[in-house]
């Protein structure tokens, strides 16, 4: 039997950068300098004490611990470190701030729920697809009229058995 270690990506900016960066694939980043732009990124995102960050951010769990400015959106949990100073609105499930951390902006406590916009968005994958999936059974959702929504828990789990 081999046994093989998972390789953990890990990508650490310490730079000035401008644009668009999407990262498909999980990775752990931290970004330790200047960036502006939009930031997508799967798995961990760090955005260091040093950093000063003017994007729209989504991510799955981001932490941030220096200035970011911009619209944030974590799809699992959003922790601001007490040195973080952020400005601008922002939307996750969970959400930790601790003590010296300052927050101007607005805040959006996801739902349990799913559209099948934001689910796809959430998956990364075409609506025609999950409506496929829905089609078939292979996921479960709750209609209200003429619009799908999905339970959180259930897709997240759904995920874990289907990876």
């Amino acid at each position: 039997m081999i046994n093989r270690k998972k390789t953990e990506k890990i990508l650490d900016v310490n730079a000035a950068m401008q644009g668009s960066l999407v990262f498909s694939d999980p990775v752990n980043l931290r970004i330790n300098g200047e960036f502006r732009g939009d930031l997508t990124a799967k798995g961990n995102l760090v955005i260091g004490e040093n950093a000063q960050v003017n994007a729209t951010i989504n991510g799955e769990d981001i932490v941030i611990a220096g200035k970011v400015k911009g619209k944030i959106k974590a799809t699992k949990k959003l922790t601001f470190k007490s040195t973080a100073y952020v400005e601008g609105e922002i939307h996750t499930p969970v959400f930790s701030i601790e003590e010296g951390a300052i927050f101007n902006g607005r805040c959006n406590m996801t739902q349990e729920t799913l559209s099948l916009e934001e689910l796809s968005e959430y998956l990364s994958v075409e609506e025609e697809k999950i409506m496929e999936w829905v089609n078939k059974g292979s996921i479960s959702a709750q209609r209200e009229g003429d619009k799908l929504f999905f339970n959180r828990k259930e897709v997240e789990a759904w995920i874990s058995q289907n990876q």
